[in-house]
């Protein structure tokens, strides 16, 4: 057995796919960094590589194609905009229901991608 290895160094090197050669550092509190360490374990893989992995999966988060959220604000939308005059002891005509439902078919998913896009609170 070689005590040296017979590859060079460089050989060795271009078998990475990618040269991570900046580092970020940031805080965590004791509890933080024992979660952290519990999620990386889990996964089964390095502290450093699953926090590295979390990071670019939310740079690389694609836009919102889930329906889910856009059809949750219509029924909102419809419900706050039918109960209203309802509760204020108007009758909602059939030609005003069919507006109201057209102007949420628009409006629901411009208004989910803006919900989607603002930063959590």
């Amino acid at each position: 057995m070689p005590l040296l290895d017979t590859q060079s160094p460089t050989k060795t090197r271009t078998a990475k796919t990618a040269f991570r050669n900046t580092t970020c550092c940031f805080k965590l509190t004791t509890d933080e960094a024992r979660e952290l360490d519990r999620a990386a374990s889990a996964a089964g893989v390095p502290r450093s590589e699953w926090m590295r992995n979390a990071i670019l999966r939310a740079l690389h988060a694609a836009p919102l194609t889930d329906t889910s959220l856009a059809e949750l604000l219509g029924v909102r939308l419809l419900l706050v905009n039918i109960l209203r005059p309802l509760a204020a002891g108007q009758r909602v005509l059939p030609e005003a229901f069919d507006k109201i439902l057209d102007e949420i078919s628009r409006a629901k998913y411009e208004l989910a991608a803006k919900i989607a896009a603002e930063p959590r609170r």
